[in-house]
């Protein structure tokens, strides 16, 4: 019996914008409902979809970085037009009416697929994050778990 190659997909998601993440986990529940493995690895802004929202930072500047970049799902906000949080609000009540999957259940439906959900450690250090600030089922990992995942895979984004 022949065995077939699991295909797999890669995204670096580097934005924390609310409509970016958003669309990267569009495309890795995509790719894992066509059976694909896919990771995604998230780094330096991009850690704020994967933060519960809880305040971070141990030094006077961690502590203002993470007053500042208080990440969550839900506090995401828009790449554009987010106007001190409207937007966000905005954007919410559209997807709402339009019954759009919100981000949170979003990544709890790729987690669901199977999707692999990596953290970048470097970036954790330098911004103060901590594992127990991450929502559950995060890994930790560096540049090299991505680039070993990558370089199998049939296509890579960076979002």
């Amino acid at each position: 019996m022949e065995e077939v190659a699991v295909e797999k997909a890669s995204i670096v998601v580097f934005s924390g914008d609310m409509d970016k993440v958003f669309g990267a986990f569009i495309i890795a529940n995509g790719a894992a409902a066509f059976d694909m493995k896919v990771t995604m690895f998230f780094t330096f802004w991009g850690l704020k979809a994967l933060q519960k929202g809880n305040l971070t930072g141990e030094s006077p500047m961690g502590r203002m970085l993470g007053l500042m970049n208080r990440g969550g799902a839900g506090r995401i906000g828009p790449s554009r037009f987010n106007f001190g949080g409207i937007g966000r609000w905005m954007f919410k009540k559209m997807m709402d009416r339009r019954k759009v999957m919100p981000l949170p259940a979003m990544i709890k439906q790729a987690q669901e697929l199977g999707v692999r959900l990596v953290a970048c450690e470097m970036s954790m250090n330098v911004m103060e994050i901590r594992k127990e600030d991450l929502i559950d089922g995060v890994e930790l990992g560096g540049v090299a778990t991505f680039i070993a995942e990558a370089s199998e895979s049939k296509f890579s984004l960076f979002i």
